[in-house]
């Protein structure tokens, strides 16, 4: 089966290089004809890029910054150390630098070689990073003179963010040129890692303003960091959005971890797309100050990684109950997720399956199959109907309110926009370059006449309407979990407050990527990663993208 996928994956990627002989080097700028008169006519409409490469982002001076990290480590170097960090889980990399086989320096070294490999190279770039710490390398030395064997399993470790969220040192844009100078001070949930010796080591590219922008156009675009592409398949399959440089990174490994936003299928969509892991937690487990919103009510930021255990550890590094986030109040729930994380056996598992899924999409059915002859037990379902009316405005409202609130007391002093209707006005100087696929969902939420009152009833409705499509199933086969795919059932858990944690299923016939998503009730985490873990390690679906072959 696993020769089956490698076959699929590398036929793809054969034909995906083929097909796009970009003339010039990425650091000056792509010549786009030919992805956009190939595109053009995209049976997937968001997949018809008006254009591919920002216009403002100078990738002469990222790279400028990896070459000044990387000096004196060479291919040579590179190539040797592959096998000790290439697709390796985090615990198996702490091990090597534990044996003196690694340094952290070395493996920060490596991962900035990776990306300058693949990058700045016409045919490979992913449109990925879109800002690199320049002091990277100097943390992790700081890291091999003060480890010790009590440190965290994310000490160390290179860390990628998606660029709404803060990072001392790095401007966080949200992808818009609006916020093009914002340097703040790190997000709550940036200095929990820090706090345990991870290392950030740049900024991925987003869905501009976590795509709640413009309608109906690319997933993965910024006027910041232009179009990220999909490893998979850079001109044919989607990244998902929006956190689609924290998938498309993992993907490539250009980084031991990285961490994405959802308020509605944002980890969970780019994720499935990118054949990794994601988890969007309980709201309020994790902290959101520091990170540029959409609704105060559904974001949550969330770890990204190419296995459980890894997302296990991240979470675990994040979480804390922070003064400026109330909500953290309500469900905190600080403890080491990857404890016993080995515990579960698929024996007696009890998982529900949507019958749907089960009759139209083969690769859920398979897995289910292999998964009921391994020990566990699947009930299928008819899913009820459930009328989310009003979840627009509950976006709409929020991010009316919750930006002005991001932009006065944790942006940085050199943002001038305070408002949705400012970044509007000042996008409307010059939309070809600030806004070139439009902003109407920006205009709908200032047309939004929604009222408070109003919003509490939308809200309350839909979280009774969203539990009761989980819990009716779970309680009437008294389910572990219910078994989704890709971000299906996103809408439904966000706003349920139902945390879910997305794995790899495998590959379409065509090479295109699709992950088995696990949803349970509220500060259910430890039981999905379990679950996940599980599951993952009985299965090993994952193949990674080969990337320039």
């Amino acid at each position: 089966m696993k020769l089956v996928y490698l076959l699929l994956i590398a036929a793809v990627i054969v034909s995906c290089s083929s097909k796009n002989n970009l003339a010039s080097n990425v650091a000056s700028g792509y010549d786009q004809a030919a992805i956009l008169t190939k595109n053009a006519t995209h049976e997937n409409k968001r997949m018809q890029y008006k254009l591919i490469t920002s216009k403002v982002l100078d990738k002469k001076a990222i790279q400028k910054s990896i070459k000044k990290q990387i000096k004196g480590f060479t291919s040579e170097d590179y190539e040797t150390l592959k096998p000790l960090i290439y697709e390796q889980d985090i615990p198996t990399i702490q091990n090597h630098i534990q044996q003196g086989s690694l340094t952290y320096k070395m493996l920060v070294q490596w991962y900035l070689y990776r990306i300058n490999k693949f990058e700045f190279e016409p045919n490979t770039s992913l449109h990925t990073i879109i800002a690199i710490n320049p002091n990277a390398v100097a943390d992790a030395e700081a890291r091999d003179l003060s480890r010790s064997s009590d440190d965290h399993g994310i000490f160390g470790m290179p860390i990628l963010l998606k660029d709404n969220i803060n990072a001392q040192g790095m401007p966080t844009t949200a992808g818009a040129i609006a916020l093009k100078d914002n340097y703040a001070e790190d997000a709550f949930i940036v200095k929990q890692m820090k706090n345990k010796g991870a290392i950030i080591l740049g900024k991925v590219n987003l869905s501009e303003w976590a795509y709640f922008f413009c309608s109906g156009c690319p997933v993965g675009y910024s006027a910041i960091g232009g179009q990220t592409l999909n490893p998979y398949g850079r001109t044919i399959y989607e990244t998902g959005g929006s956190s689609a440089g924290s998938g498309t990174s993992m993907a490539a490994n250009y980084a031991a971890a990285a961490i994405g936003t959802e308020t509605s299928g944002s980890i969970l969509s780019p994720s499935s797309q990118n054949s990794v892991v994601g988890l969007k937690p309980t709201i309020g487990l994790l902290s959101r100050s520091g990170i540029v919103p959409i609704s105060s009510t559904l974001d949550t930021p969330g770890p990204m990684t190419r296995n459980v255990i890894d997302n296990a550890i991240v979470l675990s590094a994040m979480v804390g109950k922070d003064a400026q986030d109330s909500y953290t109040s309500l469900s905190f729930n600080e403890k080491d997720y990857t404890q016993n994380l080995e515990e579960l056996d698929l024996v007696g598992l009890r998982l529900g399956a949507n019958k749907s899924f089960m009759n139209n999409v083969p690769l859920y059915a398979d897995i289910m199959v292999a998964l009921q002859k391994m020990g566990a037990e699947v009930f299928g379902y008819e899913p009820t109907k459930v009328d989310l009316d009003g979840f627009l405005s509950i976006l709409n409202i929020d991010m009316r309110n919750d930006l002005p609130e991001y932009l006065t007391n944790h942006a940085g002093p050199k943002v001038q926009v305070r408002s949705v209707k400012d970044v509007m006005i000042f996008n409307q100087k010059d939309m070809d370059t600030r806004a070139p696929y439009d902003q109407e969902l920006f205009a709908g939420i200032i047309a939004d006449e929604t009222t408070d009152d109003e919003l509490k009833e939308i809200i309350s409705n839909g979280q009774a309407a969203a539990r009761a499509f989980f819990d009716v199933p779970m309680e009437k086969f008294e389910l572990d979990a219910i078994t989704s795919i890709n971000n299906y059932d996103a809408s439904r858990a966000a706003i349920a407050y139902y945390p879910a944690l997305t794995i790899p299923m495998g590959y379409q016939e065509d090479g295109e990527p699709m992950n088995l998503t696990i949803i349970a009730p509220s500060l259910s985490e430890e039981k999905l990663l379990k679950i996940g873990y599980v599951i993952e390690q009985a299965t090993k679906l994952r193949v990674p993208p080969e990337l320039g072959k």
